[in-house]
C-alpha cells in the first residue's frame, strides 16, 4: 500500500493540484493530510475543498487553528498575522467548522500523524534538531510518525541515539523509530521553490521524498490581485 503523505498546504492551490497529480502517477492509493492547509496563499477555500472531498485522514495545524478563531495569536508575526485576517474571511462557515474539528493527532495503518510535536501538539513547538526531536520520540508509540509545521523536509532516527538523516529514499528498518518531516506543498523554505511530499511503500518499508513542479507564476498572482502582502508572492519563488 503506497501512501502520498503531504503537509502545510496553505490555500496554495496550484502546488496542491500538482502534488496530487504526481501522487495518482506514482500510483498512490491512500493520502494522508498533516494540516496548515490554509494561511499565506490565495485559495483557502478551494484546499480545504480538496481535502474534504478526499475523505483522507487529516490532522489540524496552527493556521487551520487560527482561521477558526476571531482574534489575533501571539506566536503569528506581522505576515501571518494579514493574511490569516484575509483567510478567515474567504472561508465559508462549513469550512471553518470541519477545520475546527480536526484533530491534533491520529494513527493511520500502523503510523502515527501530527502538525507539530507529538509531545505537546497543541503548544505548535518545532522540530529542527536532534534535540527537539527527542520529547516527540518519547511520546512516539508506534515505529513511524510524520509531521510538517517546519516546512522543511527531513527526517530524525531514533536508535542508540537520535540523529536526523535525508529522506530522498529512506529505508525503514526494524527495531528503530522514525519522526519524518514530509516538507511543504504550498510554500517551502529549504531554498527549493518545488511543492513537497512523500511517499510511504509500507509493504516495502521505504519512504521518498517527492518535489513538484507547479504553476508558480500562476500563484503568485493570485496572491498579488488578492491584495495579501507582496512578499507572500516573492517568497514562493525563492522557496523561503
Amino acid at each position: 500500500m503506497r501512501f502520498a503523505i503531504f503537509s502545510d498546504l496553505h490555500a496554495n492551490l496550484e502546488a496542491t493540484e500538482a502534488v496530487l497529480a504526481d501522487a495518482h502517477e506514482k500510483e498512490c492509493s491512500q493520502f494522508v493530510c498533516l494540516g496548515d492547509l490554509v494561511g499565506y496563499n490565495a485559495n483557502p477555500h478551494e484546499c480545504v475543498e480538496v481535502v474534504r472531498k478526499m475523505e483522507c485522514p487529516v490532522v489540524k495545524g496552527n493556521h487551520d487553528e487560527q482561521a477558526c478563531l476571531g482574534k489575533s495569536s501571539r506566536d503569528f508575526n506581522e505576515l501571518a498575522e494579514q493574511a490569516i485576517n484575509w483567510t478567515r474571511a474567504h472561508l465559508t462557515d462549513e469550512d471553518k467548522q470541519w477545520l475546527a474539528e480536526l484533530r491534533m493527532t491520529r494513527q493511520v495503518r500502523g503510523f502515527t500523524i501530527v502538525h507539530a510535536t507529538l509531545d505537546t501538539p497543541n503548544e505548535w513547538g518545532y522540530v529542527f534538531n536532534n534535540l527537539d526531536a527527542v520529547a516527540s520520540f518519547t511520546y512516539q508509540h508506534t515505529p513511524v510518525c510524520f509531521f510538517g509545521h517546519t516546512h522543511v523536509a527531513g527526517a530524525f532516527v531514533r536508535d542508540d541515539g537520535v540523529r536526523r538523516v535525508k529522506t530522498e529514499q529512506l529505508m525503514i528498518e526494524p527495531g528503530k523509530k522514525y519522526f519524518i518531516n514530509t516538507g511543504s506543498v504550498g510554500q517551502p523554505r529549504d531554498g527549493d521553490p518545488r511543492a513537497a511530499y512523500c511517499i510511504y511503500d509500507a509493504e516495502k518499508s521505504v519512504v521518498e521524498q517527492r518535489r513538484i513542479r507547479y504553476d508558480l507564476p500562476k500563484a503568485q498572482r493570485k496572491i498579488l490581485d488578492a491584495g495579501l502582502p507582496r512578499l507572500l508572492a516573492d517568497r514562493l519563488e525563492l522557496g523561503r
